[in-house]
């Protein structure tokens, strides 16, 4: 097992945890809220922006371990309110440029920091 921290263009975990372990094969991602990693805060303060800087932190994660969104397998999803489903679905379709990850998608009582949104995923080594 290799554990994966201190990736600079990846926000820095808020707890006790990796930002992702290489374990059989996969790449275990921690999941990412909306912390931009250049103010080391969230900026964004509606549903759609956060999403976005959850799929680029999610993007950079992937490309420092040298893979892309369609090496994902597996994505899950926690929104603070199931009526943000519509407006993130268009925007994690456009960043998956196609590729249909499995996922799963819960509605939350809160997230760290006060996010909206976090999403975690597993993606295929090699």
């Amino acid at each position: 097992m290799e554990l994966i921290n201190n990736i600079a263009q990846v926000p820095t975990a808020v707890g006790p945890y990796s930002q992702a372990v290489k374990q059989g094969g996969l790449l275990f991602c921690s999941g990412q809220i909306p912390i931009d990693p250049a103010a080391g805060k969230i900026v964004a303060t509606d549903v759609e922006g956060q999403a976005n800087q959850v799929l680029a932190n999610i993007r950079a994660l992937l490309t420092a371990q040298g893979l892309k969104m369609s090496d994902v397998i597996k994505a899950t999803v926690f929104l603070t309110s199931m009526a943000d489903f519509p407006k993130i679905n268009p925007l994690y379709e456009a960043a998956f440029e196609g590729h249909k990850p499995a996922r799963s998608t819960v509605a939350v009582a809160g997230l760290p920091l006060g996010a909206l949104i976090e999403i975690e995923v597993i993606a295929a080594l090699g």
